[in-house]
């Protein structure tokens, strides 16, 4: 990790450098004939939400045929905490139908990506969406991304403060470009002299790396708050806010291949109050762009700076930036992860209703006409939505008639309600992996709910069916579906071969570890059989699975599973 800063930088870098604030050659590129952008360009993209992707199922059958790949564009929205009224949705979906898969996809980041769209439909994709007030700047790219929330409905004093922070931060944090409306929008250039030679926080550089933030309450850690780069817990005082914990260094990325690079949970740094919080932020951010790797991609995230500079060192670096020494953070409890589905009041008056989305995917099937149903819930009732960080949606503001004529519209199309679910699908997550992501070295949300079927006849098998677990796969090491906090993880490899990791906290306030590597997908029920049985016989009262994997550890796991689950059988 050892590199020449001054001197050293990459290929990326120089991109962002000689970009001219994200412009680069995109307008010129989106008018010419090619169904493709070219590398700079996609570089560019990722900052205003765009990935270049390919449909990689088709890949050998395009090469064997001496055509070009079936290129498509992943367009990614920022909706901080994932809070968006029923018109966006509806232009969502209906984006989704023109231009895109006639998919939608919500993410574990609080919004919703469109897949599918051509390279020749995206200017009017978002364009779309920006009709709406939703903007795409700040979904992708070496950004500050979308900052999440609980994305409870609640409408107390508290969390209409907790709210206000939210979008003072995306305020300060967001980037300040023109390049995006000129690209996009309407077209018009500012002249030099009427705008900064450079982005105010972000530089002509931008950051090493993404950065993300996740706001949680103290108490409920449904946004992973651990997993951030940026962690902020709010402490209840009342209906105020008595100020907010801090936590630095979280990340879920690594490379597979490299023992150096690794996930990490978020450390405690200090407690703030509401009128500190904003100033900071913005100065944790700084001493990112300013210390991060520029030089080795794999170790620019921020908690590679934490690792090599150390946690005494960044709160030194940012007492003298602040002007102050630091406050001692709060001793943080969490009574839950929530996943908020279900029916229940607000307090207002009104009710919610949280809804399962299997891996988040807005979809119709033969079975479940999951997306026609909620285009005419949206249609009928307009509903406040919430996009949640498990991939599911809360539809907020309904009367309690309302609701119980929404349980009956889904129960018509197929879709079960939340308390029809087993603890396993309703907690498990997966990434989309192929045959769109790029980085995906194996499958994912086309994989999991096979696994999960598995795992349900198994635990059901054990008489383990009541147990509530999460079960997070992804389709590489980069961790997008948060793999190395749940109970259990599957981190694909290769083609049918994940690692497998055992006992996080249910809570997302521990790591799991690795169990083993390159598991065949068809041995997972196999390997889980004979740790359930141990865990079955050796459990306390109400341990969790990923808590008994922890207390035990793996070496007792290893020598008893086998003799444990003979005595079982």
């Amino acid at each position: 990790m050892s590199v020449d800063r001054e001197t050293a930088v990459s290929h990326v870098e120089v991109i962002k450098r000689e970009g001219n604030q994200l412009r680069g050659e995109i307008a010129e590129e989106l008018i010419n004939e090619t169904s493709f952008f070219t590398e700079e360009s996609i570089q560019q993209l990722k900052f205003h939400g765009v990935y270049q992707q390919d449909d990689r199922d088709l890949r050998k059958q395009l090469k064997k045929e001496g055509r070009e790949k079936h290129y498509q564009m992943m367009i990614r929205a920022r909706i901080p905490g994932g809070v968006l009224p029923a018109a966006a949705y509806l232009q969502f979906d209906r984006l989704a139908e023109e231009y895109g898969n006639k998919t939608m996809r919500i993410t574990t980041r609080q919004t919703f990506q469109l897949h599918g769209v051509l390279k020749g439909d995206l200017k009017k994709t978002i364009a779309g969406i920006n009709e709406v007030l939703i903007t795409t700047l700040g979904g992708c790219g070496d950004q500050v991304r979308n900052i999440l929330m609980c994305s409870a409905p609640h409408r107390s004093l508290f969390h209409q403060a907790l709210r206000r922070d939210l979008l003072a931060l995306v305020d300060e944090l967001s980037a300040k470009t023109n390049a995006y409306h000129e690209i996009w929008l309407d077209g018009e250039k500012w002249q030099p002299d009427n705008r900064a030679a450079e982005e105010p926080l972000y530089g002509k550089t931008y950051l090493p790396r993404k950065f993300k933030l996740a706001l949680a309450v103290e108490g409920d850690n449904c946004v992973d708050v651990y997993a951030n780069d940026l962690g902020i817990v709010a402490h209840r005082d009342g209906e105020t806010v008595a100020g907010y914990s801090l936590l630095v260094g979280g990340g879920m990325g690594r490379t597979a291949a490299i023992a150096d690079t690794f996930p990490r949970m978020a450390d405690p740094l200090t407690f703030v109050t509401p009128d500190q919080l904003i100033e900071t932020c913005r100065e944790i951010v700084k001493i990112q762009r300013d210390f991060g790797n520029r030089a080795d991609r794999r170790y620019s995230r921020f908690k590679y700076l934490l690792h090599e500079r150390g946690l005494a060192w960044f709160r030194d670096e940012l007492s003298a930036r602040l002007g102050r020494p630091l406050v001692a953070p709060r001793e943080l409890t969490w009574e839950q992860t929530s996943d908020h589905l279900g029916f229940y009041p607000e307090e207002n008056g009104r009710f919610a209703l949280g809804i399962y989305v299997q891996n988040g995917r807005i979809h119709d099937t033969d079975r479940m006409k999951l997306r026609t149903v909620l285009r005419e819930i949206m249609e009928t009732y307009a509903p406040e939505v919430h996009l949640t960080c498990d991939q599911n949606l809360i539809l907020s503001g309904l009367t309690e008639e309302q609701g119980e004529a929404i349980k009956a519209l889904l129960l018509d199309a197929g879709v079960p309600l939340a308390e029809q679910l087993s603890n396993v699908v309703r907690y498990a997550m997966a990434c989309p992996a192929l045959p769109t992501c790029g980085l995906a070295t194996a499958e994912s949300e086309r994989m999991l709910p096979d696994v999960l079927k598995e795992i349900d006849q198994l635990l059901a098998q054990l008489g383990l069916q009541n147990e509530v677990m999460s079960v997070r796969m992804t389709g590489c090491s980069n961790g997008c579906a948060r793999p190395y906090i749940g109970d259990i993880g599957f981190v694909g490899r290769t083609i049918g071969k994940y690692d497998l990791f055992l006992g996080g906290d249910f809570n997302g306030a521990r790591m799991n570890a690795l169990y083993q590597e390159l598991l065949p997908i068809t041995q997972a029920v196999d390997t889980l059989r004979p740790l359930l049985l141990h865990y079955k016989a050796g459990r306390k009262s109400a341990e969790r699975f990923g808590d008994y994997c922890h207390r035990v550890g793996f070496e007792a796991l290893r020598a008893g599973t086998l003799a444990e689950a003979k005595d079982a059988q």
